[in-house]
């Protein structure tokens, strides 16, 4: 008996059939992974198994009535969401125009070939044979208990992202990059605080997460802390140094840490 997911609850998130595009579908999966991150309900690593996507895919000519659908399991990257729309999209208008039918079932996704095949036929609900667990009682949630839930809720990404182009006056980009992660979202307002926006957001984007991506690291993992970057940022700011030196400094700091005051 496999018992390597014992304890550990699944949820899962269906949408309504309205994207019509490879682009939109890995655009709205991205969101939800950030926002499932956001909220620490999920660590959203794909390569892991914490989450994956089943793509359904269906074609239609202009008017008519939704077509039918494949499913595509267990896809976990981004990419190979936006591959399995384009690549099923294509089959199934292949198929179409050369009269065929679309059947429905559930196919699997080839990385190596960039291809889907079938794994079987898919039931309609009624085959399942759905019915009652008595030993499992419905669960009603009031709206007190869901108002309760929406105001603990932490900022997500979007406020967040409009808040720091308001307060700190970042671009519409930085802004994103700086608030599609929640860790590096708090590293940015630590070293921001009481700070030039801009100058900090700079830092923080350019020689910060460059620094941590050429050495194949995250933000959690970063030997110079939020406050020691924002003593850096204020140094340059009140002209104490420039920012020819400033590099010189940080790069001592990702050396080792340190308070950058006592560098200089």
């Amino acid at each position: 008996v496999d018992l390597n997911r014992s304890g550990v609850a699944l949820m899962e998130i269906v949408s309504k059939p309205d994207m019509r595009s490879a682009e939109e579908a890995a655009a709205y999966y991205s969101k939800l992974r950030t926002i499932v991150r956001y909220l620490g309900t999920c660590d959203g690593n794909m390569e892991e198994g914490s989450m994956r996507a089943d793509v359904n895919v269906s074609v239609r000519r202009p008017g008519e009535k939704f077509g039918t659908r494949t499913e595509t399991k267990n896809v976990n990257s981004i990419r190979y969401v936006r591959q399995v729309v384009d690549y099923e999209t294509r089959r199934q208008i292949e198929v179409l125009e050369r009269g065929g039918v679309i059947d429905q079932e559930t196919r699997l996704f080839n990385v190596a070939t960039g291809e889907t095949r079938t794994m079987r036929s898919k039931e309609d609900a009624h085959d399942y044979r759905y019915f009652p667990d008595p030993d499992l009682l419905p669960l009603e949630l009031d709206a007190a208990f869901v108002e309760r839930i929406r105001a603990s809720l932490p900022e997500l990404p979007d406020a967040k992202k409009r808040r720091f182009m308001k307060d700190y006056g970042l671009s519409a980009y930085d802004a994103a990059v700086l608030s599609q992660d929640r860790d590096k979202a708090d590293y940015f307002e630590t070293v921001a605080k009481g700070r030039d926006g801009k100058l900090a957001a700079n830092w923080v984007t350019t020689e910060l997460f460059g620094a941590l991506n050429k050495a194949g690291k995250d933000i959690g993992q970063t030997p110079i802390t939020a406050p020691m970057l924002g003593k850096l940022v204020e140094l340059i700011s009140d002209g104490t140094i420039s920012g020819r030196i400033a590099k010189d400094v940080f790069a001592i700091m990702l050396e080792g840490g340190g308070d950058p005051a006592a560098i200089v």
